[in-house]
C-alpha cells in the first residue's frame, strides 16, 4: 500500500483554512477568482509535485481523473442548464408561499442536484421576498433545506453522493434514505413555518399590501431545459460501469462526462441569452469552484493516503462515529472530499461487530452514516458545501443582510441545524 507521512497533510489543512479564513480578512482580494487560482496554485502545485517525485503520480492522477474530472463536469453541466431557465413573477411573500417554494426546492434538491435547485430557485425566491423587510431567515432555511439537506436521495443530490456513488454505492440505495429525507424535511419545515409566522406578523403593513398590488402570474422562460435536466439525470444513471462495463477503463470511461459537455453545448446553444442575462447569469460562480476544488481534490491526496493507512487507530467503530466525525469535518471543511476520507478510513476498517450487509465495500450503516453526516452538516457553515456561499452572495448582491461566518453558526445552524442532526442520529444510527 502506498503511504505517507503525517505532514504531507498540512497542504490539505492550509487549503482549507484559506478558504475559511482569507474571506473574512481580506474580502476585497479574495473576490477575485484570478488570486484565488494564484493561492490555490501555491498550495496545490508542491503538494502534485511532492507526489510525483515520491513515486505517488498514478495516486494524484487517479484522483483528479477519476474523482475531480466527473465531479466538476456534472456541477458545470447543472449549472449551465439552470442557468437558462428563468422564473419571472410575483406573488406577496406570505410564510405558506415560502414554505412551498422551500418545498419544491427541498424536492428537486435530489433530482437536479443542491447546485442546480439552488440556483434555479434563489433568484425567484428573493424577487417574491423583495418587499418583505425580514428575510434574512428565509435564505438560512433555504440554504439549509435547497442547498444542503435536500440533495439526500440519489447521487445526483449532492457531490459527496455522486463520489459515493463512483465508488460504488448503486444509484437505488440512495433511496433507502428516504425516512431521514422527510424526517428532516418536515423538521426544519415546521420550525420555519412557525418563525416565517412570527416574523410575518412583524411586517409593516403597507409592504405586505404593496406586494400584493404588484402580483403578477408565474412564467417560465427557457423551459427546453428542463429537457436538458432530464438528459443529465439520464446519463448520470445509465452511463456507469454498471449498466456499461466498457466504462471501466480505455476509451470509454468518459463517456458520461461527453455526454455531459454535450448536453451544456446544447443548452448554451438553444437559449436565448437574454434569459441568461435576466438571470445575471455569470460564469464566476463555477470558476470560482473549479479552481478551489482542484486545490482541494490535489491536496487531500496525501490525506487520503495518510487516513486509509492509518484507520485502524482512530478509534472509529459504530455508524454514529462516522456520522458526527462526517459531519464535523464537512460543516468546516468540504463535504465531498471529507466523504470520500472517511469511506477511505472505513475501507480499512474490520467491522466485525456489525452485521449488516456491504454496499459500496464498507457496512451499509456506515456508509448510510457517511452520506447523512455529509449532506446534513454540509449546511452547518457557508463552506460545507458548493452552493452555501452562491446563494449568500446572491442574496447580498440583491440588498439582503447576511450574517458573518460566526454569525450564521452562532445565529442559526448551533440553534436549529444541530438539535434536528441529533435527533437523526438518535432515531435512525442509535449508539
Amino acid at each position: 500500500m502506498d503511504t505517507v507521512q503525517a505532514w504531507t497533510l498540512i497542504p490539505f489543512g492550509i487549503m482549507l483554512l484559506m478558504i475559511a479564513l482569507v474571506p473574512l480578512f481580506a474580502e476585497k482580494f479574495w473576490e477575485s477568482n484570478r488570486n484565488k487560482l494564484i493561492c490555490t496554485a501555491a498550495v496545490a502545485v508542491p503538494t502534485a509535485v511532492y507526489l510525483i517525485c515520491a513515486g505517488l503520480g498514478h495516486q494524484l492522477l487517479h484522483q483528479m481523473a477519476g474523482d475531480y474530472i466527473p465531479f466538476i463536469v456534472l456541477l458545470l453541466a447543472l449549472f449551465v442548464v439552470t442557468g437558462g431557465i428563468q422564473i419571472k413573477g410575483s406573488i406577496t411573500a406570505t410564510p405558506f408561499v415560502n414554505l412551498i417554494i422551500l418545498s419544491a426546492g427541498y424536492v428537486l434538491a435530489s433530482f437536479m442536484g443542491t447546485t442546480g435547485a439552488a440556483m434555479l430557485l434563489v433568484r425567484p425566491l428573493i424577487d417574491i421576498n423583495r418587499n418583505r423587510t425580514r428575510k434574512t431567515h428565509t435564505i438560512l432555511f433555504f440554504i439549509a433545506m435547497v442547498a444542503n439537506a435536500g440533495g439526500i436521495l440519489t447521487p445526483l443530490g449532492d457531490p459527496p453522493l455522486f463520489l459515493l456513488y463512483l465508488r460504488g454505492a448503486p444509484f437505488k440505495w440512495f433511496m433507502t434514505l428516504l425516512p431521514q429525507w422527510l424526517f428532516v424535511g418536515l423538521l426544519l419545515s415546521l420550525i420555519y413555518i412557525i418563525w416565517d409566522n412570527i416574523e410575518f406578523r412583524k411586517e409593516p403593513k403597507n409592504a405586505i399590501l404593496c406586494g400584493a398590488e404588484a402580483q403578477s402570474p408565474i412564467r417560465i422562460k427557457g423551459r427546453i431545459n428542463f429537457l436538458f435536466l432530464l438528459m443529465i439525470m439520464a446519463g448520470v444513471i445509465f452511463l456507469n460501469e454498471q449498466f456499461i462495463p466498457a466504462m471501466k477503463e480505455g476509451p470509454l470511461q468518459y463517456l458520461r462526462e461527453i455526454c455531459l459537455i454535450a448536453v451544456i453545448i446544447l443548452s448554451l446553444a438553444f437559449t436565448g441569452s437574454s434569459v441568461r442575462k435576466g438571470n445575471n447569469f455569470s460564469w464566476g460562480p463555477i470558476l470560482e469552484v473549479a479552481v478551489l476544488f482542484a486545490g482541494i481534490f490535489t491536496t487531500m491526496t496525501p490525506a487520503l493516503l495518510y487516513l486509509n493507512h492509518n484507520a485502524a487507530g482512530l478509534g472509529l467503530s459504530e455508524p454514529w462515529h462516522f456520522f458526527y466525525c462526517t459531519g464535523f469535518l464537512s460543516s468546516f471543511l468540504d463535504n465531498s472530499p471529507t466523504a470520500v476520507a472517511f469511506h477511505s478510513v472505513a475501507s480499512g476498517l474490520d467491522f466485525c461487530g456489525l452485521q449488516d450487509c456491504v454496499v459500496a465495500g464498507i457496512p451499509e450503516s456506515v456508509l448510510r452514516a457517511i452520506a447523512l453526516g455529509a449532506v446534513m452538516f454540509g449546511s452547518m457553515t457557508y463552506i460545507g458545501n458548493g452552493p452555501n456561499f452562491m446563494v449568500a452572495s446572491i442574496a447580498r448582491d440583491n440588498g439582503i443582510k447576511m450574517p458573518s461566518f460566526f454569525g450564521y453558526m452562532a445565529k442559526f445552524s448551533l440553534i436549529v441545524l444541530l438539535p434536528v442532526f441529533i435527533l437523526v442520529q438518535v432515531i435512525f444510527l442509535g449508539f
